[in-house]
């Protein structure tokens, strides 16, 4: 046999809430994941940073840009004039305009970043988006020139959320989310590869967060199609009263850690000839 491609795994989600927390850390714990992405606007993430330094010893750790969901760490009298960040439709309605108001996330993005390196003792290995705000038009351009200014640019990678249609389509999971977010994503990469960022050349894991769904299925799917530094995102966690009251993602959380930690998770990385990977090990 050809040797394994290498992936990497990311959670997303960690600091939701205790629970889904708790959940990523287990499969962490586990080597089930190689990578997990923290939102640092919710007000556990000190307590769970602490907790999480000694379970992701083996993956890499990064921010989970948030402006979607709940509050920002700092004043956003435009985007969130009430102290709340809008739904991911009205800020992509909002990019589509020009009217993001790019100083606010300019601000909001320092102090994101600032509260991941205050309780987590380091920069992060990367940064991602919540519903993929990242490659926005309007919040892009702010991201690379924080990063950049804060010496980051070649230090850290980026998730790029789009992926070439036909890769898409062979997996064909989600299509409709994939390619959206493939539009939205269009000149991305290009931009941050020329601020001298490294970025994942394929990218998967979208999910109708369906807990009826077989996800062993669509993991298996995920994998088809890798580019030679293939990103897989996931959403896996335990559920409680406080992720009930953030977020519609409940019961499939439980779904996917599941799969994480069954024997069928490895069985489907031995059928796809697949391994786990930290993104710098795939450079």
């Amino acid at each position: 046999m050809p040797p394994p491609f290498r992936f990497v795994l990311c959670a997303d989600d960690y600091a939701l809430s205790p629970a889904v927390s708790r959940g990523i850390r287990e499969a962490l714990s586990a080597g089930r994941l190689s990578a997990v992405g923290v939102m640092t606007t919710q007000p556990g993430w000190p307590e769970e940073a602490a907790a999480l330094v000694g379970a992701a010893r083996r993956a890499d750790v990064g921010l989970h840009f948030n402006l979607t969901l709940d509050r920002p760490l700092g004043p956003m009298p435009t985007l969130a004039p009430q102290g709340r960040l809008p739904s991911i439709a009205a800020l992509m309605s909002a990019a589509r305009k020009g009217a993001l108001p790019q100083a606010e996330i300019a601000s909001e993005l320092g102090r994101q970043l600032d509260a991941f390196e205050a309780h987590y003792g380091r920069p992060p290995d990367f940064v991602d988006g919540h519903q993929h705000v990242q490659i926005l038009v309007g919040v892009r351009e702010q991201l690379l020139a924080e990063l950049a200014r804060r010496g980051l640019a070649g230090g850290i990678w980026l998730r790029d959320s789009a992926d070439r249609f036909g890769r898409a389509l062979a997996r064909g999971v989600e299509l409709k989310k994939a390619l959206g977010v493939a539009v939205l994503g269009r000149g991305f990469a290009a931009q941050a590869r020329a601020a001298g960022f490294v970025l994942n050349d394929s990218f998967s894991g979208f999910s109708r967060f369906d807990a009826a769904r077989d996800y062993a299925v669509d993991f298996a799917r995920y994998l088809r199609a890798p580019g030679a530094r293939h990103l897989v995102m996931c959403h896996p966690g335990h559920v409680d009263a406080e992720l009930a009251r953030l977020d519609p993602v409940t019961a499939s959380r439980e779904r996917e850690l599941a799969f994480l930690l069954s024997d069928e998770f490895t069985a489907a990385l031995m059928r796809a000839n697949a391994r786990l990977s930290r993104f710098g090990d795939m450079r």
